[in-house]
């Protein structure tokens, strides 16, 4: 391949694995090399003068994603990244708050994080955690993983029955009148 230009794309809707290697074949198959890809992320050495912004758009377009261009945008979807990661694919308890985890991970003050964050999403970043909580919630209860407790435990939450408060108050039914649900209902996580 010849020289050419090093990127990195700011990409929203990216929220798994899946999604990374979706985004690792559309990048491949337009002709870039794929130097790195995470959540949100991709950096990329584009061929000199065969790519634009517009075709790279449109591709990820065609899988579900959003290739991100303002500043402000870029920064709303590392911050959902970020919390996605912390809730979804991280191991063990979470180990610090999330304000601090946010500010750190981003080099941004969180309240202008939260200013930004609740201007442009119409929700603030507590609310977007706890939806995105309660989703894990609900997939553990799906497949019977862990005990209330040991959810509790790992969301950072004080208790299993502040867990159960707050999960009632978002999907309106109990732990255990969703857990005898036939059908759970269930959201991907770029729908929050």
């Amino acid at each position: 391949m010849s020289a050419g230009m090093e990127r990195t794309y700011h990409i929203k809707h990216m929220v798994c694995p899946r999604c990374i290697e979706a985004v690792r074949d559309t990048f491949t198959g337009l002709g870039a090399e794929v130097l790195d890809v995470s959540l949100g992320k991709a950096q990329v050495e584009i061929p000199e003068g065969q790519l634009t912004d517009a075709m790279i758009a449109e591709a990820l377009a065609s899988r579900g994603f959003e290739l991100l261009q303002e500043e402000e945008a870029q920064i709303i979807s590392q911050v959902k990244t970020l919390i996605v990661r912390q809730i979804h694919h991280q191991e063990g308890p979470l180990a610090v708050k999330n304000s601090v985890y946010l500010a750190e991970a981003t080099g941004i003050p969180y309240p202008r994080l939260s200013r930004l964050f609740s201007s442009r999403e119409g929700l603030t970043i507590e609310r977007f955690t706890i939806l995105q909580r309660i989703e894990r919630v609900k997939e553990w209860l799906s497949y019977g993983e862990w005990t209330l407790p040991e959810m509790a435990e790992r969301l950072g939450y004080s208790s299993g029955q502040h867990l159960s408060g707050q999960f009632k108050a978002v999907t309106g039914m109990t732990v255990t009148q969703f857990r005898q649900l036939r059908d759970q209902p269930r959201r991907g996580l770029d729908e929050i």
